[in-house]
């Protein structure tokens, strides 16, 4: 499956992602997909759907902890998860846009 994506890796129409694209994605950054990792991209996806835009990190720990509860909404369970950069990491592989801070 070979997916147009940007020089950074990032989906260049957002249309075209499906859960075997994130599989796809993932590999690309030696990340192998779990329960855990598919409920912070339903998260962010559904974060995305709101409000069209993709999370910086700070709003992204808010989000998951709301929806996963205070253990899964910490940084440091993000970063185990998707390192080296939460943010920019699970928006590439939940199929968004880079967020607009996260350098």
């Amino acid at each position: 499956m070979n997916i147009p994506t940007d020089k950074n890796g990032y989906l260049l129409n957002l249309e075209q992602w499906t859960p075997a694209v994130a599989e796809q994605l993932a590999k690309a950054e030696d990340i192998r997909l779990s329960d855990a990792h598919w409920e912070v991209i339903s998260v962010l996806r559904a974060f995305y759907q709101e409000y069209s835009v993709s999370p910086a990190m700070r709003i992204l720990v808010k989000q998951v902890g709301m929806a996963l509860g205070t253990e899964k909404g910490k940084s440091i369970y993000l970063m185990q998860l998707f390192p080296p950069s939460p943010a920019k990491i699970v928006s590439k592989i939940a199929g968004l846009p880079r967020p607009d801070n996260c350098f």
